[in-house]
This record gives C-alpha cells, sequence and structure tokens, in this order.
C-alpha cells in the first residue's frame, strides 16, 4: 500500500494525540498521530508494547509519549521506549503532510 488520509492537520492540537485507524496490508492498524511540542506530526502504533492499551490516551512531552497505565514513555521518532517497564519498542509510521492533510503509510513502518 501507499500512504493514506489519516487526518486534517488541524484535527492535531500542539502537545496532543488523534487516534486513528487505517487499512494495512494485513488488516486494520490503529495509529496515534500525535503533534509534539515543538509542532511536527509523528505517526505511532497506538498500542503500548508494555500493557497493550492505547497510547493516544497518554500524555505528549518534548518528542515523546507516555503510556497511561503504567507510565512508559515512547520517543516519537524512534518507537524506542526511554525507561521501563516497556523493553520493547513500538513501530512509528512515515508522514507526510500534503496542504491540510495528512498521509500515513502503515505498511512502510521506519
Amino acid at each position: 500500500m501507499t500512504a493514506q488520509l489519516a487526518c486534517l492537520d488541524e484535527d492535531v492540537p500542539v502537545a496532543g494525540t488523534l487516534r486513528v485507524e487505517l487499512e494495512g496490508e494485513s488488516g486494520p492498524v490503529e495509529v496515534a498521530i500525535v503533534r509534539d511540542e515543538d509542532g511536527e506530526l509523528h505517526a505511532i502504533s497506538d498500542i503500548c508494547s508494555h500493557g497493550a492499551v492505547s497510547l493516544s490516551d497518554g500524555e505528549v512531552e518534548d518528542c515523546s509519549i507516555e503510556c497511561w497505565l503504567h507510565g512508559s514513555r515512547f520517543d516519537l521518532r524512534t518507537g524506542k521506549p526511554l525507561g521501563p517497564p516497556a523493553v520493547r519498542p513500538v513501530p512509528v509510521y512515515p508522514v507526510t503532510v500534503d496542504g491540510q492533510r495528512v498521509l500515513v503509510d502503515v505498511d512502510a513502518p521506519l
């Protein structure tokens, strides 16, 4: 597949998230579209690798998102955990902004 429309730029607040479900080659993919404190958009798996809960419900700080359940933080650029209890990264996806359209390719994780 190729990049697909995830949302509009204005749908994602600064230091905020938007949960979307996109269609991947092997079925639906839950994605958190995140705008960091500098205004840059990121797409990261919405499912925490530790607690299997929605990351889009977590708090955004700098260029990371915190899992609301157990407090693990994930780097929005790499998906790597920044501290315990999570030890496995979560997928991150390429984001393209075309005018107001935010496009994400869930079949080409970074």
